[in-house]
């Protein structure tokens, strides 16, 4: 009797094993306590908000076709009421952009003249014809990148040099910075004993970059409307980086964050990942790369 039921619980097991192995789920989502969750409940919440933040890994495809349904399906709730904007665009391209979906400006000369990432047009294209398509506003929301790289070199102080033009695609000066928000302490921390004017300047060159398009979600933020922001996960993981700038201005405003994260495992969510948004997506380590 005994043997028998020895070998039906070595069978249970067995089935278990090659239940779970057979099962291979490309993202799961899970919300900011580390409990499971639905596409449907991510949705619901951010057709509540005024400004959702998709933090993507640039090279995962999953990313980038979540971020497209997601915008298709929030399309369908808020219709006109719904506002783009990237990570992905530098404002001072924010002319070429609009003559794009505005249909004055073809595809060749579009990603010819405007400085686009390399994988623009499998991840990124898609978005931007969504919006052409559907009449949307999408905004360029990021510092240009020679004016991160001034940052980079000798701090915000070298802003105030540039020609009065260049203020109208940077945050406001000055710019609030916290060194000690761990976004920017970690920076400095993970360079280790890299010289620390070398280090500050990295970090307040990350700064930048948030103020700017913490800047530009704002000015284009619409009372009533919700703002789809794709951006780098690290730009608004912890509720820091552009989401602590926009609380500095706006601190009652709706504001919904999604967390990328990758695992080896997919059946539950590491302590380490849990808090890092209101939802987090989280993606298998062996997920295919777009570029």
């Amino acid at each position: 009797m005994q043997t028998i039921q020895r070998c039906i619980a070595i069978s249970i097991v067995l089935i278990l094993f090659v239940a779970m192995k057979t099962d291979k789920p490309a993202y799961r989502l899970f919300n900011q306590k580390g409990k499971s969750t639905t596409y449907a409940e991510l949705l619901k919440d951010a057709g509540k908000a005024d400004i959702v933040f998709f933090g993507e890994l640039h090279d995962v495809s999953i990313c980038h076709w979540l971020e497209f349904e997601l915008m298709k399906d929030l399309h369908e709730i808020k219709g006109k009421n719904l506002i783009l904007g990237a990570e992905m665009f530098e404002s001072d391209n924010q002319l070429i952009v609009n003559e794009y979906l505005a249909g004055k400006v073809k595809d060749k000369n579009f990603e010819s003249e405007a400085r686009l990432w390399p994988n623009y047009k499998t991840d990124y294209k898609p978005l931007l014809t969504f919006a052409r398509d559907s009449s949307l506003r999408f905004i360029a929301t990021n510092i240009p990148r020679r004016y991160a790289a001034l940052v980079n070199r000798g701090g915000f102080e070298l802003l105030n040099s540039l020609d009065p033009k260049a203020a109208e695609f940077i945050a406001p000066m000055p710019v609030k910075f916290d060194p000690e928000l761990p976004c920017y302490r970690d920076i400095v921390k993970n360079m280790g004993d890299a010289p620390s004017h070398v280090t500050s300047n990295i970090s307040k060159a990350q700064a930048i970059k948030d103020a700017t398009m913490a800047h530009f979600i704002l000015q284009n933020l619409e009372p009533g409307k919700t703002f789809l922001h794709f951006n780098g996960t690290y730009h608004s993981d912890n509720f820091e980086s552009i989401v602590w700038y926009i609380r500095q201005v706006k601190p009652d405003l709706r504001i919904l964050t999604l967390s990328t994260v990758e695992q080896d495992t997919m059946e539950e969510l590491d302590e380490a990942n849990k808090g890092k948004g209101d939802y987090i997506l989280l993606i298998p380590k062996s997920m295919t790369r777009t570029q």
